[in-house]
């Protein structure tokens, strides 16, 4: 893993939340229609590359440049990876820790 890219934060209404993080100083980088529905609303500080998700879930996304590699050294460890998803956004594989609190592997595509 090379670094935490995005915080998902659970929030109960995702317009009234990018409203008071906009008010906070973020910014909004993205506000998207998701497939499965709702909105993708991806905020970030000025000159920050860690961004947050204002979603249904908790969850941190880590980015990976070879996220097979990844899983197979996680899963050497005894760690249980989900399959891994390709999307047009990049690779994802989500796993969970001891407490069950999500955590993502993120390869993008080029």
């Amino acid at each position: 893993m090379k670094s935490v890219e995005i915080i998902m934060l659970p929030v109960t209404d995702r317009q009234k939340a990018k409203e008071f993080y906009l008010q906070l100083g973020f910014q909004l980088l993205v506000e998207a229609p998701m497939p499965e529905g709702g909105m993708w609303i991806q905020m970030g500080l000025p000159g920050s590359e860690t961004t947050i998700s204002l979603a249904g879930f908790h969850g941190i996304i880590c980015e990976t440049a070879d996220i097979e590699k990844e899983v197979d050294e996680l899963k050497a460890k005894g760690i249980e990876v989900g399959k891994i998803d390709d999307t047009p956004w990049g690779r994802f594989a989500w796993l969970k820790d001891l407490d069950g609190n999500g955590l993502c592997l993120h390869q993008k595509t080029v």
